[in-house]
């Protein structure tokens, strides 16, 4: 496939030093990480509350993010780990210890639970460097930028993903977080945002993605089904030629994105997934929705959605677009309450909420905004709270065009 993405970059225990070298020191726990809870499919399947109830540790090297995880009693001690700064291939080593599984070159999040990564202070910026989850449970990623992650050429990180999940992940919830690429797979970029190999009960909330040939996707094959349970809300989509998401199998549920500059395609539901697609705004982009690229086709319901100028080509043997007069040819009913802004007001709303250092302002579900209060929930002690479990399914929720569905 043709990349014509534009090449642009976006741009406790104790409060003493552990390890001046490599960034880490201790303190209580803050209520400054995670405010709100999470929403969408990670408040499924027992819920997702990252390090909550555990210490709070400050890191400004990747290796320090790791000697972090490794430092905790067990593999699943809740920890929230609070970033400042640029976390890169210079300051990022393997660390070893009973609690982790690490490596050099990435941030690896393999085989733990009950974790909290947290932008502090005046940011962290994980510059050419991805965050990898594998084999893990209840995981919180909020208010960071990855960029420039590449699969080919040098540095390479991730297999190219910003943010990666592969083998038996559950409950992951990223939140206000910038995902960027400068470019497409020709360029050495991959996806920003990954789910395979049973990836289940995960939320992207108000975060953008931008500047690359692939957004992200759900399912590495046709064959391979095993993933799903996915909410994306109030995030920005913009200048990506595909994959809003690729979505092979499973169900995701996509409401009050705002997508501009779709080059190729946007959501791509293929191989039996089912998408629930509400009150998003789509503007100046190519088959916003449908099946492309393959003969197995996936299915969609859609209400309230805008579609600004978008065009849509012709049906063939391997692309099924949805427009020009999109229609729902399936039902998918959603166990979770959630709040719809009417699309009419998506791109404001997303402009003062999507993305790292927003001040994690989110929508009130009345096209406004609004600074959220810390949760006081307190986080689970260990990984058994997280036996993968199949979700209610109720009767559908009526939908509205602005306020709260109930």
């Amino acid at each position: 496939m043709k990349r014509r993405v534009a090449l642009r970059l976006y741009a406790a225990l104790t409060t003493a030093t552990l390890a001046a070298a490599t960034g880490v020191v201790v303190s209580m726990p803050s209520a400054s990480a995670a405010t709100t809870g999470a929403t969408g499919y990670a408040t499924q399947n027992g819920g997702t509350t990252g390090g909550a109830g555990g210490q709070t540790v400050r890191a400004t090297t990747g290796t320090a993010i790791h000697q972090a995880l490794c430092g905790r009693a067990s593999s699943s001690t809740p920890i929230t780990i609070e970033v400042e700064g640029t976390i890169n291939h210079a300051n990022t080593t393997k660390v070893s210890g009973d609690s982790c599984n690490t490596a050099a070159g990435v941030i690896e999040l393999k085989q733990i639970s009950n974790v909290t990564i947290v932008g502090v202070g005046n940011g962290a910026v994980f510059d050419q460097l991805g965050i990898h989850i594998r084999q893990s449970s209840n995981i919180i990623i909020q208010n960071v930028t990855v960029r420039n992650v590449k699969k080919s050429g040098s540095p390479t990180s991730n297999g190219g993903d910003a943010i990666g999940m592969e083998s038996d992940v559950r409950n992951v919830w990223v939140d206000h977080s910038s995902l960027e690429a400068s470019g497409g797979e020709s360029e050495g970029f991959d996806g920003l945002f990954d789910m395979k190999d049973n990836t289940q009960y995960v939320t992207l909330s108000y975060s953008t993605l931008r500047n690359s040939g692939r957004g992200g996707l759900i399912g590495s094959s046709e064959t391979e089904l095993s993933n799903g349970f996915v909410t994306f809300h109030h995030n920005l989509y913009e200048n990506l030629d595909s994959r809003t998401p690729l979505l092979r199998g499973g169900i995701a549920h996509i409401y009050n994105n705002y997508y501009v500059k779709l080059n190729e395609s946007g959501i791509n539901s293929r191989a039996g997934a089912r998408a629930k697609v509400d009150n998003n705004y789509f503007k100046d982009s190519k088959d916003v929705l449908g099946t492309f690229y393959t003969d197995a086709p996936g299915y969609w319901q859609v209400s309230g959605n805008t579609f600004d100028n978008v065009t849509w080509s012709a049906p063939g043997s391997e692309n099924n677009p949805a427009g020009p007069d999109p229609k729902s040819n399936t039902t998918v009913s959603i166990p979770y309450a959630y709040s719809l802004d009417a699309a009419s007001c998506v791109p404001g709303i997303v402009a003062q909420t999507a993305g790292a250092n927003k001040g994690l302002k989110v929508s009130d579900g009345n096209c406004s905004t609004q600074t959220p209060t810390p949760d006081p929930r307190p986080g689970p002690t260990s990984a058994s709270a997280r036996v993968p479990t199949a979700p209610a399914r109720p009767t559908e929720r009526a939908t509205a065009t602005c306020g709260t569905v109930t």
